[in-house]
């Protein structure tokens, strides 16, 4: 499979992970009350070096952001699924590509704060939200794109104390 064809399969897996996560949002925040959150919204304005508006102001920017992040990293997921990175090992190590972004780009734009100062629940919150995209995003990807076309070489095991 070319590259341009799994990073295709891999986009609309992300956008397939972003609504699993939003749908996961909606109905924590039910039960939660949790507000929504314009970071999103604030992060995107500063990238692009836009004025200051208020949340209400701010919807479109803020989808365009949570959708935008979703969608583009899912490349990047279909691209490790046809390098042979894939199942839940390839979906964690994603999850921690999608929490790295989110915290650079928050945090380099003074937006964020860094996640270890966040209360715990918001914490969890994040973790279980994100690791629902990533795995949903993972799981489609790897059903649509073929693995490489030679499996991997299992390595020898050693125990310690052992020569390999």
């Amino acid at each position: 499979m070319k590259v341009s064809q799994a990073a295709g399969w891999g986009i609309l897996a992300g956008a397939a992970g972003v609504a699993a996560m939003t749908i996961a949002e909606k109905i924590e925040q039910r039960f939660t009350r949790r507000p929504d959150s314009y970071v999103p919204a604030h992060t995107l304005e500063r990238l692009l070096g836009l004025p200051h508006k208020p949340d209400e102001q701010r919807l479109a920017l803020n989808w365009t952001m949570h959708w935008g992040q979703g969608i583009v990293l899912g490349a990047v997921r279909g691209l490790m699924a046809a390098r042979g990175v894939r199942g839940a090992v390839g979906s964690f190590l994603f999850l921690n590509l999608r929490l790295l972004n989110d915290q650079t780009l928050e945090n380099a734009t003074g937006v964020g704060a860094l996640p270890w100062t966040w209360p715990r629940d918001e914490q969890v919150i994040d973790l279980v939200h994100k690791g629902i995209y990533a795995f949903v995003a993972g799981a489609i990807a790897d059903r649509m794109v073929p693995g490489p076309p030679r499996p991997a070489v299992p390595r020898a095991g050693w125990t310690v104390g052992q020569p390999a």
